[in-house]
């Protein structure tokens, strides 16, 4: 498994200091249906060490350097996982390839 980032994405890390990149799966579930999607978000690396510590997630060498964390479920990834920034409308948001739940 590689974990890679697009250059956009990796100039928006080194401009606000962050390495790490959390993946989680956000659900809610209402009384009609349920919704499950995958989040990301950039972390500190104290926050990295308390995902890993307390949360049991699991770091992976992000390609240029970083980490990626995972959860401690399994996730159906493809052999490559990229990670970009693009916009949607207005607002900037972390995207995802290659992550399947």
């Amino acid at each position: 498994m590689r974990f890679v980032c697009t250059d956009e994405l990796r100039r928006y890390m080194d401009r606000k200091g962050r390495r790490v990149i959390s993946v989680e799966v956000a659900q809610s579930n209402a009384s009609d249906f349920e919704v499950s999607e995958l989040f990301l978000r950039l972390v500190t690396d104290d926050f990295a060490r308390y995902l890993k510590d307390k949360k049991r997630y699991r770091g992976f060498p992000l390609e240029g350097g970083g980490e990626v964390l995972m959860p401690p479920y399994r996730l159906e990834t493809e052999e490559t996982v990229t990670f970009g920034r693009e916009k949607k409308w207005i607002f900037p948001v972390l995207t995802i390839k290659g992550i399947h739940f």
